[in-house]
């Protein structure tokens, strides 16, 4: 008889990927189906929930041949976090836009709940900002109304195709700004605040369910289970066996996430829920910044050039004393601060744009490192940091991580770290393999080790930051969230 196959299912912002893994953890076969983003006024984005879910299924399509599609055992799902999406509770008809994660619409209005943001911070573990889901709900709610709706996340979101109870995953729930990360539970407090009805929230679940069986993904048959759901930056930490003491993960994204599991606390971090196997919800520091390939890619739009050209045009160049703040929508960990302006600072007429990709590639390192820095606070000293996402095919980024935060840099040999760690939850519920078995597997990476000075990076870094503090003009010292060094 025909081996089992796990099918993950990897919706990000940029695209919906599907990967097919065998029960040895290899990738049979993939498949990547591009998405697109409208900002139709200044720090708004939005996306297509029916765009997106179409994605889906044709990213499933492509990557399950039909003679395959009879051994899936069972689908792992990861999934952008903190974007929301208002439906239909009858027709499973959106009711408006997918409010991305990078959606500034509602600043204001954190500005006006500040004198609530120790509550907000105490009990749903994170800062008050516009990237979480709790204003994006107000928002939509209010924009589009409440009757016989329902209100979800993107797992919450692609569940609902599949019929059955409205559930959300309790680590996408504790990205939301409304649970209770202490008990795992919707918090009333919170839910007044912000002005979101209980009833149009979903049920809270563990990460292995129960969730509705597939329905609609050809070839998929109908009933086809899904074993697990993961938020995309817990998936990729799942896929480095995170659950290791001093694992300490980055995943470099259209924006990037630094995460540890642990219980710890430290400025500028936030605090979630990695993920519940069922037996009891694990905790994680996390810090999100809100644009590193964003960075890339804007530049690519600008310079009308495709990014993979311009990233090789960097590989060797310098910055030439350029620096590069991409504050679109604010800065996110550890600073928290929506106010703050992209600025470019130290360029002249002699600047070319293999410089200001340098640059923007900098800017990645350094916005991981700050981030870093803060998680070490919190977990202990972090001497490997393990890498993943797209934009670690970057050698030179690579290289200046570990040149900048004087560490060891271990990039995944998989990009699609978010897919394979969906995969690694999904079979573990299959019982296709154990934990233990998990930890052991062999994961290729590349090693990066440091080839400056502690002067050097020194100086380096408070160049960066003196850069920061021009993106900040409101703040000249330490923020609510995070401290200017």
């Amino acid at each position: 008889m025909a081996s089992p196959l796990i099918l993950a299912i990897d919706q990000g912002t940029s695209s919906t990927k599907a990967l097919l893994v065998d029960e040895d953890g290899r990738v049979v076969s993939r498949a990547a189906v591009p998405l697109a983003e409208a900002q139709p006024r200044p720090g708004w984005v939005e996306q297509d929930p029916a765009e997106l879910w179409q994605s889906v299924r044709r990213a499933v399509a492509a990557c399950v041949a039909p003679e395959h599609a009879h051994r899936v055992a069972g689908v792992g799902i990861s999934n952008q976090r903190e974007s929301l999406v208002l439906w239909d509770r009858r027709t499973g008809e959106p009711a408006g836009p997918l409010l991305s994660w990078q959606d500034q619409r509602t600043a204001d209005r954190c500005h006006e709940l500040a004198g609530s943001a120790e509550l907000v911070r105490s009990v749903s573990g994170l800062p008050l900002d516009p990237m979480f889901s709790a204003l994006k709900a107000r928002w939509l709610l209010d924009t589009y109304g409440r009757r016989g709706l329902c209100l979800g996340t993107i797992d919450s979101w692609l569940l609902s195709r599949f019929g059955g109870e409205h559930v959300i995953e309790v680590g996408n729930a504790s990205r939301t700004q409304l649970l209770d990360i202490g008990t795992g539970q919707w918090d009333e407090r919170l839910l007044e605040l912000f002005g979101v009805p209980a009833e149009v929230l979903p049920r809270v679940t563990a990460s292995t369910g129960p969730f509705p069986g597939v329905r609609d993904l050809a070839p998929l048959p109908d009933g086809t289970p899904v074993l697990a759901v993961l938020g995309d930056s817990h998936a990729a930490m799942f896929a480095h066996a995170g659950w290791r003491p001093g694992v300490v993960k980055a995943t470099y994204g259209t924006g990037s996430s630094v995460m540890a599991v642990g219980g710890g606390d430290a400025p500028g971090l936030c605090r979630s829920i990695a993920w519940d196997l069922g037996d009891g919800p694990v905790p994680a520091v996390e810090g999100n910044i809100r644009a590193t390939g964003r960075a890339i890619s804007w530049l690519a739009d600008l310079l009308d050039a495709p990014a993979e050209t311009l990233l090789a045009e960097a590989e060797d160049a310098d910055t030439g004393g350029t620096h590069f703040v991409p504050a679109f929508g604010g800065l996110g960990a550890p600073w928290w601060d929506p106010d703050a302006t992209p600025v470019i600072t130290g360029f002249s007429l002699g600047t070319r744009r293999a410089q200001l990709v340098a640059a923007a590639l900098e800017a990645v390192a350094f916005q991981v490192e700050d981030v870093v820095a803060a998680v070490e606070e919190a977990t202990g000293r972090v001497r490997v940091l393990m890498a993943d996402g797209g934009l670690t095919r970057s050698a030179r980024l690579m290289r200046l991580q570990a040149d900048l935060s004087g560490r060891i840099v271990a990039r995944s040999g998989e990009h699609d770290l978010s897919a394979l760690g969906a995969a690694d939850a999904a079979g573990l519920a299959a019982k296709l393999w154990t934990l233990d078995r998990l930890e052991a597997r062999h994961r290729p990476a590349d090693t990066y080790r440091p080839a400056i000075d502690e002067a050097g990076r020194a100086r380096r870094k408070a160049a960066w930051h003196a850069a920061v503090r021009q993106a900040r003009p409101e703040h000249s010292g330490p923020s609510q969230e995070g401290e200017v060094t």
